[in-house]
Order: C-alpha cells, then sequence, then structure tokens
C-alpha cells in the first residue's frame, strides 16, 4: 500500500477517534473517568459501541467493509464493559474474578494471535490492536475503576530514573544472553538522532504503553491480589515472555520467549515501585528500540 494511499483523510479521522479513550484517560484521567461516570448506566454500558466507528471509515472507503466485522467490533467493547461492570458490582475489593481475568485473556490472545487483523487493510492492522486496547480501558479503567493501574503519561522525572535504571540492569543480561544464544546480531552503526528519537517516541506510545498497561497495570495488579507481589511479578513475566512465542519465527521463538519473560521481571520491577505505567514503559521502550537499532 502506497503511503499516500494509508493517509486518507478517512483514515486520519478514524485514527483520531481511535486514539481519543487513550490519551483522553493517558493524559487527563481524572477528568476522562470522572465525565463518564457521570452517565446513565445504560449509556455507560452502549459507549463502547462508537468503537466501531473507526472500523466504518477505513474499510467503506478502502471497499472492504463487511457486517460481521462491524458487529464484532461493536458488540466486543460493549461486552467488556457489560462483564466488567458486573465484576465491579460482585468483587468490590478488587481481588479480581474469573470475568476480569476472561476479558484479560480475550483481549491478549486476540492481540497476540493476531484474529481480527484480517477485517482491515495491509498495514493498517495497528488500528485492531488500538480498538482493543482502548476496550480495555474503558472497561477496567472507567467501569471497574480498577485501582492501582498507574496509567498516567504526564511524567515524571522519578518515572524516567526507574525506568532507566531498570534498563540498566537488565542490559548486560539480555546482551551476554542474547549474543550467547545468536538472538543478538549486533551492528556497528549510528543512525541520525531524529531516527534514534522517532524509534523510541513511536515504540513508546505504540508498544511499550499498550504493552506495560496490560500485563503490568490490568494482569500483575490483579495476580498481586491473589498471589502475592514476588509470585505475580514471576507469573506476569512468564506470560509476557509467552506473548512473543510466535515473533520473528514461524514456529515457537524459545529465544525470544526466554530474553522477553527475563525483560518482563524488569518492567514489572519498574512499574510496581511506584505502581507508573510510565515507568515499566521507559525501561520497555529502551529495550526495545536499542534492540531494533543495533542488535536486531
Amino acid at each position: 500500500m502506497e503511503i499516500t494511499h494509508m493517509f486518507t483523510p478517512a483514515n486520519v479521522i478514524a485514527a483520531c477517534l481511535a486514539l481519543f479513550p487513550f490519551l483522553a484517560a493517558a493524559f487527563f484521567p481524572l477528568r476522562f473517568a470522572g465525565r463518564a461516570r457521570n452517565f446513565p448506566a445504560w449509556l455507560q454500558l452502549s459507549c463502547p459501541t462508537l468503537l466501531s466507528l473507526p472500523y466504518v471509515l477505513v474499510t467503506y472507503f478502502a471497499g472492504i467493509f463487511r457486517w460481521e466485522w462491524f458487529a464484532l467490533y461493536a458488540a466486543l467493547p460493549a461486552l467488556v464493559a457489560l462483564l466488567l461492570s458486573q465484576a465491579a458490582r460482585v468483587d468490590k475489593a478488587q481481588r479480581g474474578t474469573w470475568m476480569d481475568f476472561l476479558v484479560l485473556a480475550a483481549l491478549g490472545l486476540a492481540v497476540d494471535l493476531r484474529w481480527f487483523e484480517a477485517a482491515w487493510p495491509p498495514h493498517l492492522a495497528i488500528f485492531n490492536k488500538v480498538l482493543l486496547l482502548d476496550a480495555g480501558i474503558y472497561g477496567f479503567i472507567l467501569i471497574r475503576n480498577l485501582d492501582g493501574t498507574g496509567f498516567d503519561l504526564r511524567l515524571r522525572l522519578r518515572d524516567a530514573a526507574i525506568g532507566l535504571r531498570e534498563f540498566a540492569i537488565y542490559t548486560p543480561i539480555a546482551l551476554a544472553l542474547g549474543l550467547s544464544l545468536g538472538f543478538l546480531h549486533a551492528h556497528a552503526v549510528w543512525p541520525p538522532l531524529t531516527s534514534i528519537a522517532f524509534a523510541w517516541i513511536f515504540t513508546f506510545f505504540f508498544i511499550a504503553v499498550p504493552e506495560e498497561l496490560f500485563f503490568r497495570g490490568w494482569l500483575q495488579n490483579l495476580l498481586e491480589r491473589r498471589t502475592g507481589r514476588y509470585p505475580a511479578l514471576l507469573l506476569t513475566a512468564v506470560l509476557f515472555g509467552l506473548a512473543h512465542f510466535n515473533k520473528r519465527a514461524v514456529h515457537f521463538n524459545w529465544r525470544y520467549v526466554l530474553l522477553a519473560a527475563i525483560a518482563g521481571i524488569f518492567y514489572g520491577r519498574a512499574w510496581r515501585q511506584h505502581r507508573r505505567v510510565a515507568a515499566s514503559a521507559i525501561t520497555h521502550a529502551s529495550v526495545d528500540a536499542v534492540w531494533s537499532l543495533w542488535l536486531h
């Protein structure tokens, strides 16, 4: 697909609609949540159907609109909101219910196994990831009102200090293990500073923050209430590693799984110190940016 075909007016409007819940919750958390909670219950549960609008805009003008996909993108976010509203009603202590973990499993597997990406034109499947993230944000933050997620991207100096500290501790471990396993390959290049900055910022917002919100803000957060801090840290890291089993390989990529699981320990440590997604996302984005620029 030519780049000019990607940035059509319909696609740009769809991108703004898809990013609005993500950015509003990240930078205006109290205002975003407060407004929605003033809605009547029926409106709170029906609002997520609006997440189908980006699908309509992108696919209608691309000539690939399908009613079954529209129904899925309208119904799934509403179902997430309904399940989490029931979880909030029966689990006021927020220890986690089967409904919480069912929602996490469904959203995680849908992204990791690319269940719905066939709905989108080539090179625009990122819409799927963003819309499923929006469904989770709406459900867990607005409807479930889950404490301690730490989804606030108004960065603080201590976020950078903690994030870069964990990056510095993990880096020699990753280098030693990754190079010895043949997973990492050093490249003696120095891209322009603009390329380095773009790689880090893009990775931070579109890879690190979504994954850290899911694995640390929601999953590790809920598991801590059930199993304690250290079991939750290790279990989340293992699940994070397993989520990379099909990356960069046709079959089970055990090297990637191992390195990602170890990285997940340090991402989890960064998040849990002050329960801030921004801190673990800084670690995550730094690791991914260095890997993609110099070790890929």
